[in-house]
Formats: structure tokens, sequence, C-alpha cells
């Protein structure tokens, strides 16, 4: 059994779905482990990972539009506010989503099926540099 590990940097404009499916797939290829599992774990509280449909871009606005609207900025019921308005709210949609997910691998690639993709779900309204974490553990 062998593994390796690797830290991807993904840079967000705000608010959205960042997809970053390809470095996944080149880092992956480039491991030499052809049958194991990925992980993808984001090191943040106020962002998410997602694994969702990458063919029409419709799909992850109206994600990003539908968790606006079940967790607005701004809401009076939150207490934590310490970096703002979004701040709370982007912790809640954390929370309702996953920071952690695992692809199977097979012959040296994520078994990813023909419309998904792999996905930074930035939560906060400001840039941010985000850092997710790849482990992969198989046989060459």
């Amino acid at each position: 059994m062998h593994q390796t590990t690797h830290t991807l940097s993904i840079h967000t404009h705000g608010k959205g779905l960042y997809p970053f499916t390809e470095q996944v797939v080149e880092w992956v290829r480039n491991a030499d482990i052809q049958t194991g599992l990925l992980t993808l774990y984001v090191r943040h509280t106020s962002a998410s990972l997602l694994i969702q449909e990458n063919y029409d871009p419709d799909v992850q606005s109206d994600l990003a539009r539908f968790f606006a609207r079940l967790v607005p900025d701004g809401d009076p019921l939150f207490e934590h506010t310490m970096e703002g308005p979004d701040d709370m709210p982007a912790h809640v949609r954390a929370a309702l989503t996953q920071t952690s997910i695992s692809i199977p691998v097979l012959q040296g690639i994520p078994t990813l099926g023909t419309w998904q993709g792999v996905y930074l779900f930035e939560h906060r309204l400001e840039p941010q540099r985000r850092q997710v974490v790849l482990h992969l553990i198989g046989e060459h």
C-alpha cells in the first residue's frame, strides 16, 4: 500500500463555486497509484467541497442562489458577526455541505461521472485563499 499527499491553493473572488477538477485529475495521474481512494479536505470553516454537474453553469449559479436564500447574509438571527454579516452564514452553509469528499481511483484516474466536477464552494463575500489537502492511498 502506498500513499501520497498534496495541498492545492485556490484563490476565490467571493461567494460561488470554483472548479478544480483538472488540478485533481492531473495530480492523481502523476501520483503513480493505479487503484485506490482519493480524499479531499478543505482546511476552512467557511468554505466547503462539492461534486456537482460541470456541464451547465446554471447549476452552479442556481446552487449559489439557493444557499444565499436558505442562509442569507446579515440575518439578525446570528450573534457571531466578528468578521462581518457573512461570517456566521458562511459557517452555516459549510455545515450544511461537506468539508471532505472521497473518490475512488481506478486505472490511475478519479472515477468521476461524465458530468461531475469537483468544486470549492466559497461562502464568504471577500476574496480568500483556500487550501485543499489531497490524500491518495492505494496500489501501483
